[in-house]
């Protein structure tokens, strides 16, 4: 809940959002631990992220990073992972993401596409399978 409220102030800050409590409270709830992975590098918390199941798609959510390992690779290494979870299981996965920030360049990476926009909000979606990077876009 620290580390989300840490991550996003910047970007809920430029967006005129940012609200003390508001932002540990939508985690509150929104957590269920059966669908919540804990990150760990070098054996210390360094983030979290989620996978939750819905009808016809899995939902990538609380997906953060503590603001020092940020840039290093990890979260491309731990969004590999869950997508290839979601592969396997053949559906697409979705996600928020705040509009401006910069974690929407990673998601695209990864074979996201933007579906909708909001004055907040970006909804993206990753179909199974979807390369990422320029692979993706390449024919053949």
């Amino acid at each position: 809940m620290e580390l989300r409220a840490v991550v996003m102030r910047p970007d809920l800050e430029r967006l005129g959002r940012f609200d003390e409590h508001r932002v540990r409270q939508r985690f509150r709830d929104a957590f269920v631990p059966e669908h919540m992975s804990i990150v760990l590098a070098d054996g210390a918390f360094a983030g979290c992220v989620a996978l939750r199941p819905a009808e016809d798609c899995q939902w990538l959510e609380h997906f953060f990073l503590s603001p020092d390992l940020q840039g290093r690779g990890l979260g491309s290494a731990v969004l590999r992972t869950v997508l290839n979870r979601a592969d396997a299981d053949g559906v697409d996965v979705r996600l928020n993401v705040l509009r401006g920030s910069a974690a929407r360049r990673l998601y695209e990476r990864h074979g996201f596409t933007v579906e909708t926009e909001d004055p907040v909000d970006v909804f993206m979606v990753r179909r199974p399978g979807a390369e990422s990077g320029a692979s993706g876009r390449m024919s053949g």
